[in-house]
């Protein structure tokens, strides 16, 4: 559960701000341009230190980075509340971010440490990806009723006391990792990753805003593609690399992290354009609407902690993801034809589910098999590893949808123009979930035995 806690308030963090972002706006004097940094330096600041984090994890055991990312966040979040103006406002959001992206790998790390090799694992991963639909929903709710009954800060604020309890069961509950015998930060490929992917995504999530092709998008695309590519000519090169290359070579690792990239991609698109078609063009309120993803969120949590991990014992990794991201493509194909007068009930709820049971059928055994492909030693990089593909896939899915929606919805207000502009959307969703299927059906083999690791860090446990 403290495990779960770190996925669970990732995500929170993610959504929460939503309801808060106009008394946000008017106190601090965000311009609407800049309103969207809130989310973005967020975004930038776990996406480009995710691959960091994980390798921290590796050098310096588990527990020590899972801790330090909480105390981080917990750093954060009270800037983020405290602050009077949009710059520290800004800050403090990144290094909420920075925490989130120490914690995430690093708990990922802590359970396969306490899970690997056993018959709970399916399990103990199904709880842990579950929290992030508990999280998402429960970020709308708490928005809501503290910007309504307390004040903005709140939203913020809130997260300090969840980091201290969970601080405070982490010394008695998790197992204590000893630091890695050997091994370096690679300080060269801490700084070109982390830029790179910052500038990637700096330049995905801008791009609507500025246009796809314009100068400043092109060059910080470029200057962010450079940075990824010294990355891999020093990882080739380190004698104590941040991403081993030779980790790369393993089939079920490389597909497991393209579902995942794409996965992401489709679902936060479909959950974003989802709560805009529910609020813009059927009028519910922000309650309401969180109230209308209840019901896709409880089969989320259904799904994952008890149908995933039945079938997982039966059926293979390969054959859930697939299933996973066709039903995911159906639901999204479907919820494509929706209606400028639909209701809820014919044109959201059945198709909504249908992509809730694909999500949850798919994102534990990716999740699994991304990780479980890496030797013990490198957990934590694999772990930082999948993350990204995660977060990146989001961003990138999200911002080139939003293009989409945007080039068919025209300047357009009506509800017919913004619906076809969402059912574009979808479809463009249910386009990325069906790729993912194809990709995975053709690339994904049976696990082989990875080329040894070369003498890195490893991650012990004392009891």
């Amino acid at each position: 559960m403290l495990i779960a806690a770190a996925q669970f308030v990732v995500i929170m963090d993610t959504s929460i701000i939503g309801v808060a972002l106009p008394d946000l706006q008017r106190a601090l004097g965000f311009t609407p341009e800049s309103l969207s940094w809130v989310f973005n330096a967020y975004v930038i600041a776990f996406g480009g230190l995710l691959l960091l984090g994980g390798r921290l994890a590796d050098l310096f055991g588990a527990r020590k980075i899972f801790v330090t990312g909480w105390l981080v966040l917990i750093a954060g979040s009270i800037l983020a509340g405290a602050a009077g103006n949009v710059g520290v406002e800004i800050a403090g959001r990144a290094i909420q971010g920075a925490g989130a992206a120490l914690i995430a790998p690093a708990a990922l790390t802590l359970l396969m440490m306490l899970f690997g090799g056993t018959a709970e694992l399916p399990k103990a991963f199904a709880v842990y990806g579950a929290a992030a639909p508990i999280g998402g929903t429960a970020g709308v709710f708490l928005g809501g009723v503290l910007t309504e009954y307390a004040s903005w800060p709140w939203v913020f604020y809130i997260t300090v006391p969840i980091a201290l309890l969970v601080l405070a069961f982490t010394a008695r509950s998790l197992p204590q990792t000893a630091r890695g015998a050997a091994g370096s930060i690679d300080a060269a490929g801490a700084i070109t990753a982390t830029g790179g992917l910052a500038a990637v995504v700096y330049a995905i999530v801008r791009a609507p805003e500025l246009g796809w092709l314009t100068t400043p998008t092109l060059v910080v695309l470029g200057i962010g593609i450079a940075l990824l590519a010294a990355f891999f000519l020093i990882q080739a090169h380190s004698r104590h690399p941040l991403l081993r290359l030779g980790l790369l070579r393993a089939p079920q690792l490389g597909s497991a992290n393209i579902a995942q990239l794409l996965l992401g991609a489709a679902w936060v698109s479909m959950w974003f354009f989802l709560n805009l078609y529910l609020q813009q063009v059927l009028g519910a309120g922000a309650f309401a609407a969180g109230a209308a993803l209840l019901p896709m969120t409880g089969l989320i949590v259904l799904g994952m902690v008890a149908l995933a991990p039945r079938l997982q014992a039966r059926f293979s990794a390969k054959t859930m993801i697939v299933t996973g991201l066709l039903l995911l493509a159906v639901g999204l194909g479907w919820l494509a034809l929706v209606r400028p007068d639909g209701s809820y009930l014919l044109d959201v709820l059945p198709a909504s589910l249908v992509a809730a049971l694909g999500m949850s059928l798919a994102f534990v055994p990716s999740l699994g098999t991304a990780i479980g492909a890496a030797p013990s030693a490198e957990t934590g990089i694999a772990s930082g590893l999948v993350s990204t593909s995660y977060q990146i896939g989001s961003a990138l899915g999200l911002a080139v949808l939003t293009a989409v929606a945007a080039s068919i919805t025209g300047t357009g207000t009506s509800q017919i123009a913004l619906t076809n502009g969402y059912a574009a959307a979808f479809l463009g969703a249910a386009l990325v979930a069906a790729a993912g299927a194809i990709i995975v059906m053709a690339t994904m083999r049976r696990p082989r035995a990875l080329a040894p690791e070369p003498q890195t860090a490893t991650v012990g446990q004392s009891h």
